[in-house]
Formats: structure tokens, C-alpha cells, sequence
């Protein structure tokens, strides 16, 4: 069964990835370089998720020990919403490059589909949604996506990113970025699992050929650890793991709940990023393309569709929503 994906710049991409949200920086180099040990290849990381440093000098010293080669390793980053701007983005996708210290980034994304007044790093390092400290202010830039995009294949071109793409964008938006890109949308990134299937917006990247990379596979699971509130409507949300038609389905194939979850995804060609600090999980996210399930048991899992998004600025920024998924 397929390991990888071919995107539309016609680079494969392991269908299977460690996701570094949330991954401590303190201890990102250990955890990249064990999740090597353990066989990932893909890593997926972001400017706002502040470890892109220490992910890279995993990865070198994996490479550097002889357990990977440069080109087995494929690293997606993110441009953050305060450097949509034409110049930002050729800044931050060089200093994005040479912070992983790997020659080049293998898939650059825009982070979303919103561009934020600009601060310079050396005042505010990783500002997240808002423009100050004290999180008290946050500021939207008018800058268009168009914009961003074309900087962005400015950068394919000099080859500082091999290929690019989105995440959490919407089908309007694609249908106009596919107007006018000159490098493909690669890749889609999105938050799926089954409490949000979103199958219109996938339909629509896949039939354009573009891959789409589901995140926070385990739903609400992902969230319950942040803050107060960026968690309110996870911590309503039955768990995933508890579901009965989840466990069902497992107990049939003889797996773990999470290996169903992540096959549900990857069986529909949608790769996924999880992570785990334990060995055992990570071994066993890995090993979830040797099974199928059949049509019925993939619409059931999909039926337990509530259209329940975690990942949510106009709802976790209450004093100043930004409302991109209405």
C-alpha cells in the first residue's frame, strides 16, 4: 500500500508525519531525532510553533550519524499572518530556511488565509494572533493572498522551497488563487478528523490536484491541554478514543483506536501528522497503511460528522475574532 503522495510539483510526501504543535523546544531535538529512529520522515513544523531550530538539529544529527540521508527527510514549515507582505515573505521564507539549516524547505505554507499588521521579529519573537505582549491587541493587514502567493513562487524559484501551498483555506479562496498561481497549490492543510469531515472542501482540492494534510486526527484530544480558551469547545466534546463506533471498527482489525483514525484519513489519500513522546504510539502511528476498511465502515466513522471546529480564532479570540471559517 502507498507510504507516500505525489504532489502537484511532483515531489512525493509521506503520507504519515510528525506534527511539532505544541512539541516543547526545550526537548524538539531529542523528539525529532528518536521519531527518526523510529521511521518518520516527514516533519511538519511552523514559524508560530517556535522550535523550527531545534527540529533541525534533530534532524542534522540523524543525518549527521548516517540514519538518514537529506533527501529521505521532508520538511513542512509555515509563513506566520504577520508576514504576508511581498518582502516579509522573501525575509522570513530565507530566515525560515536557515533557521531548519537543511538547504531547503520541502513544502512552504501559508499559514492562513489572513495577513496581520507586520512586528519586527527582534521586538515580538513569535507574536501568535496579536500585535503586543500583553495580548491585547490584534491588527488585520491589508494584504492580498495574491500577493503572498506570488512572493511565495518567488521563492520556488530561487529554490529556497521545493514546494507550496495553504492551510485552513476555503474552497472560494482556492477557486481564485487556481486563477492565478504559476507554481500549483501542493497542498491543503486542514483540521479533520470526524467531528469535522469538511467533504466538499476536500473533494474540491482533490479534484485539482491538491493533497491535503488533515490535522488534529484525534480531534478534541489535541486541544484539551491549551488554554482556557482555546480549549472551551474541546473539553464539551466526548473523546474521540471513547467513540463506540470507532472502537468497533478497531477491535474488528485487531487495532488501536488512533491507528483507525488515522487510517479513516489516509485511506482517502489525506495525509496526517500526529505526535507522541511515547515509543510505543510512535511506532504505532506509523503503522496504519497495512489495513483497509471497507466503504461502509469509512462513511460510519464519517457520520460522526458534528461540523465542530477546534481550531478557531473567531471563537477563541473573543474581544477580537477573526472570522475566516465563516
Amino acid at each position: 500500500m502507498a507510504q507516500t503522495v505525489k504532489l502537484a510539483s511532483g515531489y512525493d510526501m509521506p503520507l504519515v508525519g510528525f506534527g511539532l504543535w505544541k512539541v516543547d523546544r526545550n526537548t524538539t531535538a531529542d523528539t525529532v531525532y528518536a521519531a527518526i529512529q523510529a521511521g518518520y520522515r516527514l516533519f511538519d513544523g511552523a514559524y508560530d510553533y517556535a522550535n523550527e531550530k531545534e527540529a533541525g538539529e534533530g534532524i542534522r544529527r540523524a543525518i549527521g550519524e548516517g540514519l538518514v540521508k537529506r533527501e529521505e527527510v521532508f520538511v513542512t514549515t509555515k509563513l506566520w499572518n504577520t508576514y504576508h507582505k511581498k518582502e516579509r515573505v522573501e525575509e522570513m521564507g530565507k530566515l525560515q530556511c536557515e533557521t531548519w539549516g537543511l538547504g531547503h524547505i520541502d513544502l512552504y505554507l501559508i499559514h492562513f488565509p489572513v495577513a496581520q499588521e507586520y512586528i519586527e521579529p527582534e521586538k515580538l519573537r513569535y507574536p501568535g494572533w496579536w500585535q503586543d505582549a500583553a495580548h491585547s491587541v490584534v491588527s488585520l493587514a491589508k494584504v492580498p493572498i495574491m500577493e503572498t502567493w506570488q512572493a511565495m513562487e518567488s521563492l520556488v524559484d530561487a529554490q529556497i522551497c521545493r514546494s507550496i501551498g495553504v492551510s485552513n483555506f476555503s474552497t472560494q479562496l482556492l477557486y481564485d488563487m487556481l486563477s492565478y498561481t504559476r507554481h500549483p497549490i501542493s497542498s491543503l492543510q486542514i483540521e479533520h478528523h470526524p467531528y469535522l469531515v469538511q467533504p466538499q472542501l476536500i473533494a474540491m482540492a482533490q479534484e485539482n490536484g491538491i493533497v491535503v494534510t488533515g490535522y488534529s486526527t484525534f480531534g478534541p484530544q489535541s486541544f484539551l491541554e491549551l488554554p482556557e480558551e482555546f480549549r472551551k469547545r474541546a473539553k464539551d466534546a466526548p473523546l474521540l478514543f471513547e467513540s463506540e463506533t470507532v472502537k468497533k471498527i478497531a477491535a474488528k482489525y485487531g487495532r488501536k483506536v488512533g491507528q483507525v483514525l488515522l487510517r479513516w484519513a489516509t485511506q482517502r489519500g489525506i495525509a496526517v501528522i500526529p505526535k507522541s513522546n511515547n515509543k510505543a504510539r510512535l511506532a504505532e502511528n506509523l503503522q496504519v497503511n497495512d489495513f483497509s476498511m471497507t466503504k461502509e465502515e469509512l462513511e460510519e466513522i464519517a457520520g460522526l460528522d458534528r461540523g465542530l471546529r477546534f481550531n478557531d480564532p473567531g471563537f477563541y479570540l473573543p474581544d477580537h475574532p477573526i472570522r475566516i471559517f465563516a
